[in-house]
């Protein structure tokens, strides 16, 4: 069984203490991971201070070796997607398509290390400033904690570790202990990129445990963390006055109004963004607002495709479910799923745990209160709820604690405003769902749903202290 050390300072450290990566679909020991303690821990934090203090690449150089990190991850593309299928659950096909994400995303990290500007000051424009000059230039914060979670681990990890080194940060790497084996790929693609030593360095174990250690060094001068809203809560706790940047998931919602181009070609893409990665995805389509007149053919349509998301075997190109990440997840999905049902919900189709999977499921007559509509349900189903005004559907949208994306379907160019102006969420797409994102937009969510945003461009202002030069001539 493979035995995946740590990497510390540019080193592999075993540890005494590991712990088994199973493939989640056969849930076969895979693996053995080392497990970082206290001396672990510190020993990553001394690497990163020491190499951000002593390793002074030029962007260019960090250009250089982010891009070449990214060629070789594309040359690696069926090593990473295979570890990736095994260890996360995801059909090979959507393991392929996340590395090719995460391609793309080290490239924009790689571009934005060219890319670091400030701005001039208009200074002479108050009063007695004529003989002074001012502007901005950004520098980095230091060393830099990378905390990601299992859905998309590599690409979530790209999206915190590429505009991280591109800033001219250090990076201590914290991956999820269910998914730390393509972790250990990705730094590997980094260090044969050239990459200094320390620059990068990668802990796995428990993250209370690892992450209690982490949080009380004070060298860390910001944390970047995507997961659930209890431990992103306690992390900025922690972190007490350093930067955090939180993105805490949601219960996404949807509006499909009367007026919509194509019923169903709609319900099916709602499905599919409901259903995908086994619904483990922050803005997985969740709820779905839509027209009463419209509301009993977009049921039929949803029912019909759910039907047909086959699972099966995760090499097979036609497998569109895997498993949950773990049993227990499946378990407790079935739980708040019975729960509605026994509340009065009704289940359309699907509602049956088979082991770590769950059958795509969808619910109607359900009530705010129930966990799968107040809380973030991150499995297979989504719930169908209709609304007489737009008013009334915006409303529902907003009945939330969350707010990270809700997509609007409608060919009102008013209905699209109106939804845009008011529905509180960090993102509205129109005419696609909520699970829309692209790599080079800035992602993140308000309420509970988080702080700060990501897209290398946009996560680079956070991961730099933008210093102002004044420049007296008189």
């Amino acid at each position: 069984m493979k035995k995946q050390p740590l990497y510390i300072g540019g080193q592999e450290v075993m540890t005494e203490e590991t712990r088994p990566v199973y493939n989640k679909a056969t849930k076969e020991a895979i693996a053995e991971i080392s497990v970082a303690g206290a001396a672990e821990c510190k020993a990553a934090v001394d690497a990163a201070e020491k190499a951000f203090q002593e390793v002074k690449l030029s962007p260019y150089e960090r250009y250089e070796i982010i891009l070449k990190a990214a060629n070789l991850m594309r040359d690696r593309i069926e090593d990473f997607a295979s570890t990736l299928s095994a260890e996360a659950g995801k059909p090979l096909h959507d393991a392929r398509g996340e590395i090719s994400r995460a391609y793309q995303t080290l490239i924009l990290s790689a571009e934005e290390a060219k890319r670091l500007k400030g701005e001039t000051i208009p200074l002479a424009g108050a009063p007695n400033c004529q003989h002074k000059l001012a502007f901005t230039i950004r520098q980095p914060l230091g060393v830099v904690c990378a905390i990601t979670p299992f859905n998309f681990p590599v690409n979530l990890a790209a999206h915190k570790i590429g505009p991280a080194l591109a800033a001219g940060n250090t990076v201590v790497y914290k991956p999820a202990s269910a998914t730390p084996l393509t972790a250990a790929l990705l730094c590997d693609v980094f260090r044969d990129a050239g990459l200094p030593a320390g620059c990068l360095n990668l802990l796995t174990g428990p993250g209370a445990l690892v992450g209690k250690y982490l949080t009380k060094d004070n060298r860390i001068r910001m944390f970047s963390f995507t997961g659930s809203v209890p431990v992103g809560k306690s992390l900025q706790k922690e972190a007490g006055f350093r930067r955090c940047a939180l993105e805490l998931g949601s219960n996404s919602a949807n509006i499909v109004h009367e007026d919509v181009r194509d019923v169903k070609k709609t319900a099916e893409l709602c499905a599919k963004y409901a259903f995908i990665n086994a619904g483990q995805v922050c803005i997985s389509c969740q709820r779905v607002y839509v027209s009463r007149k419209i509301y009993k053919e977009f049921c039929d349509y949803a029912v019909a495709f759910a039907k047909n998301f086959k699972t099966g075997d995760l090499k097979d190109p036609a497998t569109c479910l895997g498993p949950m990440i773990a049993e227990k997840e499946a378990i407790r999905i079935e739980g708040w799923v019975n729960d509605a049902a026994a509340a009065g919900a009704k289940i359309l189709t699907g509602g049956h745990r088979h082991g770590s999977y769950y059958e795509p499921t969808i619910l109607t007559d359900v009530t705010p209160d129930m966990n799968v509509i107040k809380n973030e349900v991150f499995a297979p189903i989504f719930s169908i709820i209709p609304y007489d005004t737009i008013e009334e559907a915006v409303a529902g949208v907003n009945n939330s604690r969350y707010g990270l994306q809700a997509g609007v379907f409608t060919s009102s160019l008013y209905i699209a405003h109106y939804a845009a102006e008011h529905i509180e969420a960090g993102g509205v797409v129109i005419n696609d769902g909520s699970s829309f994102r692209m790599d080079n937009m800035p992602y993140g969510g308000v309420k509970d749903s988080g702080i700060g945003k990501e897209g290398p461009e946009y996560a680079i202002r956070e991961l730099t202290e933008e210093k102002t030069i004044i420049m007296n001539f008189d």
